[in-house]
């Protein structure tokens, strides 16, 4: 049985330091894995990296889309899903034409049409 078991998250992240175990929270918009076939999306993550011997992983949980086709086929031209077009539009401000407009201009960098929406 694990060491941990029953206990409460505080006392959990003492014994997991004690243990040379550092986790933290990472705030993200989306994830995007490029696959030789495709990518998977995934929106509203939440991510915890995990560095164990200085060893960093990663558990990510949300939201996931699949969108087939080779990977050269999308590198330059990425996928826009409404959720990104929502997101720009509730971080901005913008309208949706606008949150659009900036998403297609970026090729999909929700950050850049941000900023790009944020200095108009």
């Amino acid at each position: 049985m694990f060491p941990g078991m029953g206990m409460n998250p505080k006392q959990m992240q003492k014994l997991m330091e004690q243990m040379g175990i550092k986790s933290e929270e990472i705030r993200a918009a989306r994830v995007i894995i490029e696959k030789e076939d495709g990518k998977i999306i995934i929106t509203q993550p939440q991510i915890i990296a995990v560095n164990m011997q200085g060893q960093k992983s990663f558990q990510i949980s949300g939201k996931i889309e699949e969108v087939k086709g080779s990977a050269e086929a999308s590198a330059g031209e990425s996928e826009i899903t409404e959720d990104d077009v929502k997101l720009v539009m509730e971080q901005s401000g913008a309208s949706r034409e606008d949150a659009l407009r900036a998403l297609k201009e970026t090729k999909g960098d929700i950050a850049g049409a941000l900023m790009k929406l944020k200095s108009q």
